[in-house]
């Protein structure tokens, strides 16, 4: 049922943002363009509303159109939105990428059309982009010292020594690279050890059957470090199934609201907030400066926290 109200939730966004360009007239308001990862993920799905809602707020100021994609591996259908903007002419684009390199080119491709290009939530590949020429700006977190912020707390709770599990992203996105990399400099400096690391690619279902089956292979594991809260989700029904709740600590990444509340209930240890609402408004307005010309290019750093249930119930 839930993944079911997120989908209708994802349909409604992606019309709403279609609608706002269909009856527009000619002015001068500029026209950015969202472009998502799979708004069937709760996190993507408020992102979404956040810059829905900071549009209604900000009506005669831009105009807005929202895409998602159906799933974070649907890369081809994300280039091809990317292209679509380029052909409606709007003024900016600002993306999610699903991959930090795949997408590289086709944003390219929108600079030279004199498109403005904001990256937000999974940086862009370094590399790639100076190899084809570009600089695209990055408004994010740091996802490497968010997870590590998740990762000290864990150790908290743990001896050293004991033996932990890693549950990553898609490995060629660059947020889910340093999300890794934050857990393991978390557990390294804590004396813990890591004994399996399995890309979940992002999904609740695919991380559920990792989980069983490190849970299966490894009685002595005493935790799974998710890289988002969808896996962490997966993670903690696999724990739930193997009996072994008050044993295995689970963690994530997101603070979606379904973690909250496993939070609360003591299902899941902790999360860190990159503040999913606010996300995308970063981006938009950071585009929109660049757009009418009162800034330049360059990353900007957005906040991330540690969520547990003390601060929950501060």
């Amino acid at each position: 049922m839930a993944r079911c109200l997120l989908l209708l939730l994802a349909c409604s966004v992606f019309l709403a943002g279609c609608s706002s360009d269909a009856g527009r007239t000619a002015s001068d308001k500029p026209r950015i363009a969202l472009i998502m990862k799979s708004l069937a993920n709760e996190f993507f799905a408020t992102m979404a509303e956040g810059a829905r809602q900071h549009q209604a707020v900000h009506a005669d100021q831009y105009d807005l159109i929202i895409n998602g994609i159906k799933d974070e591996r649907d890369l081809n259908r994300q280039v091809a939105l990317v292209d679509e903007m380029i052909a409606l002419g709007v003024d900016a684009i600002v993306i999610a990428p699903a991959d930090s390199k795949a997408l590289v080119s086709v944003l390219r491709r929108a600079q030279q059309a004199g498109i403005v290009v904001v990256n937000i939530d999974n940086k862009l590949d370094d590399q790639i982009m100076a190899e084809v020429g570009v600089q695209i700006p990055f408004v994010g977190p740091d996802n490497r010292a968010g997870a590590k912020l998740v990762g000290d707390y864990l150790a908290t709770h743990l001896q050293v020594g004991d033996q932990v599990g890693v549950l990553e992203g898609i490995r060629t996105a660059f947020n889910g690279q340093q999300r890794r990399l934050g857990f393991e400099d978390a557990m390294n400096q804590a004396g813990i050890k890591i004994v399996d690391s399995q890309s979940g690619q992002w999904e609740m279902d695919q991380a559920n059957r990792i989980a069983a089956a490190m849970i299966s292979e490894r009685p002595q594991l005493k935790a799974l470090l998710c890289a988002n809260d969808s896996m962490a989700l997966g993670a903690m029904a696999a724990v739930k199934a193997a009996g072994r709740t008050d044993q295995i600590s689970v963690v994530g990444f997101d603070n979606i609201s379904a973690i909250r509340q496993a939070i609360r209930d003591g299902a899941v240890l902790a999360t860190a907030d990159q503040y999913a609402d606010q996300l995308a408004v970063f981006g938009i307005e950071y585009a929109l400066q660049i757009v009418q010309g009162q800034a330049a290019p360059s990353d900007r750093e957005t906040p991330v926290d540690l969520v547990t249930a003390e601060s929950l119930s501060d």
